[in-house]
């Protein structure tokens, strides 16, 4: 153990002796960990006069910028520019006696369509120009302002009907969305929700194949034979227009529902009031259908079966999609390959309607293409031999409702 004893008066120590010691002693003192300035600051009470009243907590003001005050002392604050003076509002325009103040709002609504031009084949159609398309809203020609056509990023969800019929079918159908998967870029995002009774998201909108594969696989063995369409769908496109920008379906279903809250009007009607949600229907009922029929089973199992086509079709052409009616698993592979195909290659046109009505009504709507001279376009393949072309759009939207 050390002792440091500091004399409170050593004025007969020469001048040059006592920078010596205070130098050795403070070497001494770092060494050890002590604090100079607390010893200091002792020393320094020892010496005040014991009648002196100072506040012990009391720091000196730090300078206005320039660092600490000293080796041990504060750190200093920067000094602060003064604020500069804002600028004087600016005057406002003398008003005019017995001239009253008018407020001007125009709302002008704007439609954007998505269009899918391909052959019968099905093979798309590229190099259309804006002069190539035709707009008619309630038969009324519309006046296209903006016209695009790029491979835009997929947003889509794959709404897969998992119930305990026509399993086998079923299979085939999941292992031919894996090729769908694959074909994801990484900019695409997707989600999978499977249904039964209820709609269940196996994998939230992703950009990562391995999730949507994984979410895949989770679909072994079904628990219910109901299978509630209705329901599942209005779920879904409820969610998915809380997105911007364009959104796909893909529903992979039999078409058929067994007992869902809603009826088929309730999800026409919603379809309707949805605008960009393209809806792709792959049926897995129709080879079930033809089995049965071949077997002299179908019966009554016939009309529920070509209702459930006829549901898959109405929501892909009210949406501008397209709807699949594969007979052999084989054919499942091109399909989902054709889906990911369309939905790269679509025309976007966009039009302000001459009825600028916000009444909430129905508009139907029709897309023709149309030749540079006005006539009807022709579409020629590497033979020179005229193909037929078919466009795919929806088919109306609801107009917006002002609420006064």
């Amino acid at each position: 153990m050390f002792t440091f004893v500091i004399a409170s008066g050593d004025a007969w120590v020469p001048k040059r002796m006592r920078t010596a010691r205070n130098m050795l002693l403070t070497l001494v003192l770092c060494a050890l960990g002590l604090n100079v300035g607390s010893l200091r600051a002792q020393n320094s009470s020892q010496q005040a006069p014991p009648n002196s009243q100072q506040n012990p907590n009391k720091q000196e003001a730090p300078p206005e910028a320039g660092g600490p005050d000293s080796d041990f002392g504060p750190y200093a604050i920067p000094k602060k520019k003064a604020e500069e003076t804002p600028p004087p509002a600016p005057e406002k325009p003398k008003k005019i006696e017995g001239m009253p103040d008018y407020s001007i709002k125009v709302d002008v609504p704007l439609v954007s369509l998505d269009v899918l031009v391909t052959t019968k084949d099905g093979q798309f159609i590229p190099g259309l120009k804006k002069e190539n398309f035709r707009i008619y809203e309630d038969g009324n020609p519309q006046t296209i302002s903006n016209f695009n056509q790029s491979a835009a990023p997929i947003t889509a969800v794959m709404l897969i009907e998992y119930a305990n019929t026509n399993i086998r079918y079923m299979y085939d159908a999941l292992n031919a969305s894996y090729n769908f998967a694959a074909t994801l870029k990484p900019d695409d995002w997707i989600a999978v929700v499977s249904y039964d009774m209820r709609p269940q998201i196996l994998t939230d909108f992703t950009q990562d194949k391995r999730a949507v594969m994984g979410a895949l696989n989770m679909l072994r063995i079904p628990g219910f034979s109901e299978r509630n369409l209705f329901d599942a769908l209005y779920d879904t496109i409820d969610r998915v227009e809380q997105i911007e920008g364009r959104k796909y379906i893909i529903l992979i279903s039999t078409g058929r529902d067994t007992f869902s809250k809603l009826n088929l009007d309730q999800i026409l009607k919603k379809l309707k009031n949805t605008q960009n949600v393209t809806i792709y229907a792959v049926s897995v009922g129709r080879e079930y259908r033809e089995r049965a029929e071949a077997m002299g089973v179908g019966g009554l199992i016939t009309t529920d079966w070509l209702q459930a086509d006829n549901q898959m079709n109405t929501f892909a052409h009210m949406t501008g999609g397209r709807a699949y009616f594969p007979r052999f698993e084989g054919e499942l592979p091109e399909i989902f390959k054709d889906v990911g195909s369309d939905i790269r290659n679509q025309y976007t046109l966009a039009y302000h309607p001459t009825n600028t009505k916000l009444d909430g009504s129905y508009r139907k709507l029709k897309v023709e293409l149309a030749a540079p001279d006005g006539g009807p376009l022709k579409v020629r393949d590497q033979k020179g031999k005229d193909v037929k072309v078919q466009i795919y759009a929806r088919e109306g939207y609801t107009a917006k409702h002002q609420v006064e």
